[in-house]
C-alpha cells in the first residue's frame, strides 16, 4: 500500500506516519537507533512507502537488509502494527 505524500505549510513534504500524525523526514529515527520499537519500525516502513526515503536510503542509514525490511512491510500489511512485535513474533508467523 502506497503513502500519500503531502507539503505541509513549511514547505516539508510529509506523509501520514502510523500513528496518525504527519511524518516528515526530521521526524524520522536517527541513523544509529538499536532499538527499534513498533513505531520506529512503522515509521521507516510509511517513510518508504511515501516516498520519503527510498529503499536503498533507508537500507543503507538504518543497516538493515531488504529481507528485514519486507518483513516489516509484509507484518503491516498482514496483521497492522502489532505484527511488528518481535515478542509475539512466533505467534504471526505462518
Amino acid at each position: 500500500m502506497l503513502q500519500e505524500r503531502r507539503v505541509n505549510k513549511e514547505g516539508e513534504q510529509y506523509v501520514v506516519g502510523p500513528t496518525g500524525t504527519p511524518l516528515t523526514i526530521r521526524d524520522l529515527p536517527p541513523a544509529n537507533t538499536d532499538r527499534w520499537v513498533i513505531r520506529r519500525k512503522a515509521e521507516v516502513v510509511a517513510a518508504v512507502r511515501g516516498g520519503l526515503l527510498s529503499l536503498d536510503d533507508a537500507l543503507t542509514k538504518y543497516r538493515l537488509t531488504a529481507e528485514e525490511f519486507l518483513a516489516w512491510q509484509k507484518a503491516i500489511d498482514k496483521w497492522g502494527m502489532q505484527g511488528l512485535r518481535t515478542t509475539r513474533i512466533q505467534n504471526y508467523r505462518s
